[in-house]
């Protein structure tokens, strides 16, 4: 049986400090419409845990998840468009 001690320096050999990086930053910013459009249909969803949803609840779950796919289509397509631009050649 190994002991974790052993593997203790290769788990902590790199000091973490804590903050994000830049690209970590940039890459929070892109998906941001879509993390916020995922609170809002979660909290259209919490809203009717204890009752039966009504029209209007129904409407407003409906709306929330639309603006979810649009905002992972356009992320999709936004991560698409940098690799289409980084990344040269293709099939003819």
């Amino acid at each position: 049986m190994k002991t974790i001690a052993a593997l203790q320096a290769v788990v902590t050999a790199t000091p973490f400090d804590g903050e994000p990086s830049d690209a970590e930053l940039d890459a929070i910013d892109r998906e941001m419409p879509l993390i916020l459009a995922g609170v809002d249909l979660l909290d259209a969803e919490i809203m009717t845990i204890d009752r039966t949803p009504t029209e209007l609840d129904e409407r407003r779950i409906r709306r929330a998840r639309r603006r979810v796919l649009a905002a992972r289509r356009d992320l999709a397509n936004l991560t698409a468009a940098a690799t289409d631009t980084t990344v040269a050649g293709g099939a003819a």
